[in-house]
């Protein structure tokens, strides 16, 4: 019922913003075309034929890494716009409150613990073409962190020392990577610092059976708690006057984000500072903080800006992390909403 309520009021809502959701729509598909084009070899699919050899890279790595940028860049987004919600903090997000990082633990600990357990054959490929159990490790890892994030900021008011406390959790799961890194097989430990470099070519066509299920689920989740995010913007007393029940709400934000956020991060490797970001530029372009328009809006954007960094990537001989790329549109907006805010 919620959910068709929600469909049925961004549709009202939406045709305020008609005009520029149109241009983040076409934005986004020239950006794709863009995408499936550029690389160190330029490839135009439309009029004459391709070669076999590339129709294989356009269909086999160009595709598949356009869509994962669209779904990362949009997952991303939406969860760093409802924990700035749910933590009422504006530099809240995946990267910045140790989600990331608590992903990156479980994804550690499951292939520190395979290489020893098992023989490394049976590891060959694992982070490139993503096991079965991976991305479960890091939407494990993730939501064992944002609930320890959760915890804190009942007893902590200040946004300052629950964004420090987040940044505390996030160091500590580091420690623990670093200390399991220090007595890990050499030839994991490889393939697990290429995975903490952040790649969208390594999700190819098989993988997303597992890493778009994953997303359907935590988009669930962010609906479900639509009503109850639009209530927190005025705080909890404020829902709770509203007839909302918090703590169920606060439950389905933590899964929604384990899953947004540690679904991408298990396929993509962490990615920086974009579920920071775009949550601002969505409210600043559209002027409002309606959780039924920034929602979508944050999507659009978000997808946009990781195709985007995606081309960046691309454009030079031995591709770029895309995590380093993202940090370059990502930190300098951290730094103006501290300036500010003041």
């Amino acid at each position: 019922m919620d959910i068709c309520k929600f469909f049925t009021t961004f549709a009202l809502e939406m045709r305020q913003n008609t005009f520029i959701f149109v241009g983040l729509v076409v934005l986004l598909v020239l950006l794709f075309g863009l995408d499936v084009c550029s690389g160190t070899i330029w490839l135009w699919p439309f009029g004459e034929s391709l070669s076999p050899m590339e129709d294989r890279i356009m269909h086999a790595i160009r595709l598949p890494k356009a869509v994962t940028a669209i779904l990362a860049g949009a997952s991303l987004s939406v969860a760093g716009l409802i924990m700035q919600t749910l933590f009422r903090n504006p530099l809240a997000g995946p990267y910045t409150l140790g989600v990331s990082s608590g992903a990156s633990l479980g994804v550690a600990f499951l292939t520190m613990c395979s290489a020893i357990l098992l023989p490394f054959s049976s590891l060959e490929g694992r982070l490139g073409g993503v096991s079965i159990l991976l991305p479960f490790a890091a939407v494990i890892g993730a939501t064992l962190v944002l609930l320890l994030v959760l915890a804190v900021s009942r007893r902590v008011t200040s946004n300052v020392s629950l964004l420090i406390v987040g940044m505390m959790f996030g160091s500590i799961a580091g420690a623990l990577v670093s200390l399991m890194q220090n007595f890990a097989n050499p030839d994991a430990l490889k393939l697990f610092i290429v995975w903490t470099l952040g790649s969208l070519s390594s999700v190819g066509w098989g993988d997303m059976y597992m890493l778009v299920p994953i997303l359907l689920l935590g988009t669930l989740f962010v609906l479900l708690a639509l009503k109850p995010l639009n209530g927190l913007l005025l705080g909890e007393d404020y829902a709770r006057g509203l007839g909302i029940n918090v703590s169920r709400s606060r439950l389905y934000i933590v899964l929604a984000t384990g899953l947004l956020a540690g679904g991408v991060t298990a396929f993509c490797g962490p990615i920086a500072f974009i579920g920071v970001a775009v949550p601002h530029i969505a409210r600043g372009i559209f002027r409002t903080s309606n959780h039924r328009i920034t929602i979508p809006a944050a999507a659009l954007i978000g997808a946009c800006l990781l195709l985007v960094c995606d081309v960046l990537c691309s454009l030079f001989i031995y591709p770029l992390p895309i995590s380093t790329v993202s940090a370059l549109f990502g930190a300098p907006m951290i730094i103006w909403i501290i300036l500010k805010n003041k």
